[in-house]
């Protein structure tokens, strides 16, 4: 899978240029990506409304809490 991630930012703006860190955030993507499109499929295939499955999607991602907020 070769997706185009975006170029990844600091708060400040800086851009997060260590290869390494770019290659964890771009498999991490990879993945996520991949899992996402699996599940939409499965629901689509269990005639879950396709509008449905990208809200809960959505509200999954909105979800997300960040354990570092300072």
């Amino acid at each position: 899978m070769s997706s185009k991630w975006p170029k990844w930012l600091r708060d400040d703006n800086s851009v997060v240029s260590c290869t390494e860190k770019v290659k964890v955030m771009t498999e991490n993507f990879d993945e996520i990506k991949q899992i996402a499109q699996d599940a939409l499929e499965d629901g689509l295939l269990m005639e879950v409304s396709e509008q449905q499955m990208r809200d809960a999607l959505h509200q999954l991602v909105d979800s997300l809490v960040n354990p570092y907020k300072k």
